[in-house]
């Protein structure tokens, strides 16, 4: 792939449609834990958004656009179960898109975000939830709040894939996936043949 628009279709083509048949029910994890700087609304991570209340979201049918399209990712993968939504399973999975990012793994990515008092990590749902989304040409991120880990692609193909040099036969054609897919993010590093 040689283009890849930042929009919903972009959304849609990398993690599937939104699921009618599921829908946030008492979740508010996104009201509280997302940053939010749309020309509607804004409100940083971590802050409660000003409309919540302990019944929702107070303006939810007058709700700004940012809030009416955003989805997170157990909204649109049939494959993650019930238990995944965030507000049971304690993390968060969302499309992210970072306008300057580092490198190419950073543009566009999957991030798990591991949400604040969450048993996840001993409960072995982070496990369960990283094996699910670790399964296409999408960098995965997790975040347990203190450091940002890359989860996908496994180190020595990420390796490969930042660096110039050439990959080892068993990983050529998967580093050479994700160089091609990635190229318009990285497009000021020479790709190595």
């Amino acid at each position: 792939m040689t283009d890849l628009p930042r929009n919903a279709d972009l959304e849609t083509m990398l993690l599937g449609p939104v699921l009618p048949a599921r829908d946030c029910g008492d979740c508010t994890a996104c009201c509280t834990h997302l940053t939010v700087n749309s020309p509607d609304f804004a409100k940083p991570a971590g802050i409660s958004c000003t409309h919540l209340t302990a019944g929702g979201c107070a303006i939810h049918t007058v709700r700004p656009h940012i809030c009416r399209t955003w989805f997170c990712v157990w909204r649109r993968r049939a494959d993650l179960p019930d238990a995944a939504r965030p507000d049971r399973s304690g993390l968060l999975v969302s499309l992210s898109f970072v306008d300057h990012p580092q490198n190419c793994l950073e543009a566009v990515f999957i991030n798990v975000r591991l949400l604040p008092g969450s048993d996840a990590l001993r409960n072995g749902m982070a496990a369960a939830m990283l094996d699910r989304l670790c399964d296409q040409l999408v960098p995965v991120w997790f975040s347990d709040g203190q450091q940002k880990m890359l989860m996908h692609p496994a180190t020595d193909v990420a390796r490969h894939i930042l660096s110039d040099t050439p990959a080892p036969v068993h990983l050529a054609a998967e580093v050479a996936a994700w160089r091609e897919r990635y190229a318009l993010f990285d497009a000021d590093r020479p790709t190595a043949t």
